[in-house]
């Protein structure tokens, strides 16, 4: 897993992709469901949408 500007990357799903951001979303709110405070962000360098969530201190 990559730090993203204080935020831990969990999965990158490529842009390119015919369903859009959906994959990205949908593992966001299995994420959420799980008690996790998942977000998606697009990453225009990469030209992938990231599932991220705050970085904790201790990491």
């Amino acid at each position: 897993m990559t730090a993203v500007t204080g935020a831990k990357v969990l999965e990158r799903f490529p842009a390119g992709s015919p369903r859009g951001s959906w994959p990205a979303e949908e593992c966001a709110a299995r994420y959420r469901a799980e008690g996790e405070p998942a977000t998606v962000v697009m990453d225009l360098e990469s030209d992938a949408f990231l599932v991220l969530v705050p970085s904790s201190e201790d990491d």
